[in-house]
């Protein structure tokens, strides 16, 4: 796992690099997770989403967003995700626990994920993302 916070005005803006395209996804799914609810994250609870998407920024974006949005109406708290991306189509099993106010209330509130500022790199070092969530 390799990501950081990135010094943004108003938001929070997450640069995550990795090897692989699969693991640059699940890091940038962990980022959230831990913006939103720290690092006291267990699993036991499954979630499957398939996404297909035009592009790849679209892709993660779409993704990011499922995310967000069954971790809310679920009550999920995810510890882990495995991403596996075939082109412009992504499975992904997100492994999580429910939500707990007393173990999970030391994020910030994420309102959505952002195109502002979203850029998917590659080099002979892997991926970086650079990705906005709205807070």
């Amino acid at each position: 796992m390799s990501f950081e916070e990135v010094s943004h005005t108003a938001d929070v803006k997450i640069r995550a690099c990795a090897p692989t395209l699969d693991a640059l996804f699940s890091d940038a799914c962990d980022a959230l997770m831990q913006v939103m609810y720290g690092n006291s994250r267990e699993g036991g609870i499954q979630t499957e989403i398939e996404i297909d998407a035009a592009d790849i920024e679209s892709l993660i974006l779409d993704f990011l967003s499922e995310v967000l949005f069954v971790s809310d109406v679920e009550g999920i708290v995810f510890s882990k995700a495995k991403v596996q991306i075939a082109g412009l189509h992504l499975h992904a099993l997100l492994d999580g626990e429910p939500f707990d106010k007393r173990k999970h209330s030391v994020g910030t509130e994420v309102k959505g994920i952002s195109y502002s500022g979203l850029s998917i790199g590659h080099d002979a070092n892997g991926y970086m993302l650079d990705i906005i969530f709205d807070v």
